[in-house]
């Protein structure tokens, strides 16, 4: 996603600590069918929730993500429920959450209790078993769906999940690493439109102006790409990409703008199915929506920020968000903390096919304006990419580490490889974990078996260590000779290739120690000496003359 995110979440309920993260999974959620009615009297949300698990271990219970209505949490006079009311009370989330009236299986009532943010169903499975529970709950969403009006004064309903927002309105596993099918049937006034992710399989009229409408995923997908949208909208069919249709939604009144420039999918699509692999979804819907982010790569229905039908940067957001549908959304990050193989990706991704487009220096202006924006972020908080010591607020994660850091390693990745093995290695990592999960260890090990290169010590030092490179570049001319000494100024020392020009020649010094002097034969004494000319690498440098 891009990071337009609003002060309103950060003070809000992301501050989680889910049971599902904690320990070693004893199920796996395998289809979710949630069954939601929305109202225009209200903002209370009912819904059906039918899951369908299969049980890793036998197990006397299973514990649902699922924030508890405020009221019900103050009933139970925990020290957490207490904790939870004051939270939302400051955030003006009074009242807000879902009550489960409800469990069945088979139609047989199970036994259940909600906690705080848990719905704890009692139940004999054992290992290897299949089970659907069928929940029926309801309330008004303190997040996660987000009911308001848009800049039009219109009602919305726009699905927001990310990171770990859809409990606020979905009883599930609201964690990246248990995937699962999912069928969202809405049930709302007839003037609005839904979309959401999949295809759709029914729309029915409903008596009292009110309409049913079915969108079926069947594509393994986490609950952070799980949405609905659901308002007055425009739609257009501005092409197919390799078969894969592409739809615009859009607010009537953006509709002629809207519809022009939101049809760029149609070029960006293209690049990433030939370059990367197959779509892994059966349409791809791009929606203007209330979403807090710029965009949200939501799988095959992505939403864009209100005005993002006029930004000049449309083609830059939608590559970007459209790069997540394949990393991200196809190939997840097992944790939070691996978040760079979702937002380094599509970062780069984006710079690539601009670079396709417009060429080689457009890839070099974004990665040296990428780069400042690291070294800033830096002096700001200084942590490696791979951050595991985030354990809740998965927001701050959405930083300049995981964007363009993580974007700068796999444009060094490509350099050091070359493009035949880096995009060797790019399509054997997404047809791995193609509806599955990966650490940045499996990314490691396919990039070495794509490239046959030992990369312990580049993962290493630019994943999993703190800082960067800082260079400090002296040379001097002596009869036909240039002497040029690298020190390498910071606490860590690195191993990488430093390129420098020297007048219209350039060479590649090798580092690795503290201290390197290497010498190069030339003409004539160079007016100046440049490091990193063909912006390759993520590095502060201080060239100067001496002595």
């Amino acid at each position: 996603m891009y990071k337009a995110i609003s002060c309103f979440v950060f003070g809000l309920i992301c501050c989680l600590s889910l049971k599902a993260q904690n320990t070693e999974p004893a199920f796996d959620v395998q289809h979710y069918r949630f069954a939601i009615q929305l109202t225009d009297a209200n903002d209370t949300i009912k819904g059906q929730a039918k899951v369908r698990i299969k049980f890793l271990k036998d197990v006397g219970s299973l514990q649902l993500d699922l924030v508890k209505q405020k009221d019900a949490a103050a009933d139970s006079g925990s020290n957490a429920g207490s904790e939870h009311v004051r939270n939302n009370k400051k955030a003006g989330l009074a009242g807000k959450g879902m009550l489960v009236s409800s469990v069945t299986e088979d139609d047989k009532a199970v036994t259940f209790t909600q906690d705080v943010e848990t719905l704890d169903i009692k139940t004999d499975a054992k290992a290897n078993s299949t089970h659907s529970y069928t929940i029926i709950y309801q309330g008004i969403p303190a997040d996660g769906l987000i009911i308001s009006t848009n800049k039009f004064g219109h009602r919305t309903f726009f699905g927001d999940n990310w990171p770990n927002r859809a409990h606020n309105w979905l009883p599930c596993v609201d964690y990246p690493v248990d995937k699962a099918q999912v069928d969202f049937v809405v049930t709302a006034p007839d003037h609005y439109g839904v979309v959401a992710n999949g295809l759709k399989v029914e729309e029915t009229v409903l008596p009292n102006h009110y309409k049913l409408t079915h969108w079926k995923e069947t594509a393994q997908l986490p609950t952070k790409v799980m949405v609905i949208g659901v308002a007055d909208f425009a739609i257009d069919h501005p092409g197919d990409a390799n078969g894969v249709p592409v739809y615009t939604y859009v607010f009537p009144e953006n509709k002629e703008v809207g519809f022009k420039n939101y049809a760029v999918a149609t070029q960006i699509l293209p690049f990433y199915m030939k370059n990367v692999g197959p779509y892994a979804y059966k349409k791809l819907a791009n929606v203007q929506s209330k979403t807090i982010f710029g965009g949200m790569e939501n799988a095959g229905a992505i939403f864009y920020f209100e005005n993002s039908t006029t930004t000049k940067g449309i083609e830059e957001l939608m590559a970007h968000e459209i790069a997540h549908q394949w990393f991200g959304d196809a190939a997840s990050e097992r944790n939070f903390g691996h978040v760079w193989l979702s937002e380094g990706f599509a970062t780069y991704m984006t710079n690539l096919y601009l670079e396709s487009k417009y060429g080689p220096d457009t890839l070099k202006k974004r990665e040296a304006e990428d780069r400042l924006t690291v070294f800033s972020f830096e002096k700001r908080r200084y942590t490696p990419i791979v951050d595991t010591l985030v354990k809740s607020n998965y927001m701050q994660l959405l930083n300049a580490n995981s964007y363009q850091k993580g974007g700068w390693v796999l444009h060094m990745l490509r350099r050091k490889l070359g493009d035949e093995a880096f995009w060797k290695g790019i399509r054997a990592y997404y047809a791995k974990y193609n509806g599955g999960n990966a650490y940045t260890s499996g990314l490691q090990k396919i990039m070495e078996q794509a490239s046959g290169k030992d990369l312990k010590q580049f993962f290493q030092q630019w994943l999993y260590t703190t800082g960067h490179p800082d260079l400090g570049i002296k040379w001097k001319y002596n009869a036909g000779i240039v002497e040029v000494t690298v020190t390498q100024n910071q606490d860590t020392l690195y191993e990488l290739p430093l390129e420098i020009a020297i007048g219209n020649e350039q060479h590649t010094i090798s580092l690795k120690d503290r201290i390197t002097v290497m010498q190069f034969k030339t003409s004539a004494k160079p007016t100046e000496i440049k490091a990193d000319p063909n912006v390759n690498l993520l590095a502060t440098f201080a060239v100067a003359e001496g002595n």
